[in-house]
């Protein structure tokens, strides 16, 4: 049975509901993300800093971080930094029970390197790693989303994180993606997309002649 979720994401994305069964065990990174989901993040809409200042780091387009103008080395402080992001409309913030600190952000806090698929047809199921090592499976709590460059035509795939932050899917992330594509169920007719937890993501024109 079809069923439209709706408009989700940083433009219109609808996906259509398929099934819940699983019909394959689960990969690598997809027992990474099933644990990842018990994993409790700080509790930061909870918290009521006082202090509110600008700070001087920079999320680039290419999922690196940057401080005073200087790229940040250390993963594992970039990784905790990134469970303290939050977003308000179109800003950025860390935020601490104390501070609440405004950074820039060149498109999406994240960008997605790696991915899993699992499975066949209405069963599949597609499992990412972002560059700050959150596993997620596309689906309805984590859609796909894909804005097109007005003047080029040019993709750019997105996946949803968590609330308000966003993943950029890199080029070879997308091209394994590409490999997985079919046409959209009527009547979305000349469309394409992907299956993810019983879920349909349109892509793009199915009359398209590549994805990138």
């Amino acid at each position: 049975m079809w069923r439209s979720t709706g408009p989700a994401g940083p433009g219109p994305c609808r996906s259509l509901f398929l099934t819940d069964q699983h019909s394959e065990g689960l990969g690598r990174l997809e027992r990474l993300a099933v644990a990842a989901r018990g994993e409790k993040l700080p509790p930061v809409n909870t918290w009521q800093p006082s202090i509110h200042r600008d700070m001087g780091l920079r999320i680039g387009r290419d999922g690196v971080w940057h401080y005073l103008g200087s790229p940040i080395e250390r993963q594992s402080l970039v990784r905790l930094l990134s469970r303290v992001l939050v977003r308000e409309g179109d800003e950025f913030f860390l935020v601490s029970p104390t501070e609440k600190l405004r950074i820039e952000v060149e498109d999406a806090p994240f960008l997605a390197v790696e991915l899993e698929c699992l499975g066949r047809g209405e069963g599949q199921r597609l499992i990412f790693r972002t560059n700050v090592d959150d596993f997620v499976i596309a689906g309805k709590e984590h859609p796909l989303h894909v804005d097109e460059d007005p003047a080029t035509g040019e993709p750019s795939p997105y996946l949803k994180v968590r609330e308000g932050l966003w993943a950029l899917i890199n080029r070879s992330v997308y091209y394994e993606l590409a490999e997985r594509v079919q046409p959209a169920p009527p009547p979305r007719e000349h469309r394409w997309g992907v299956i993810s937890e019983g879920y349909f993501f349109e892509l793009g024109s199915i009359d398209e002649p590549e994805c990138a």
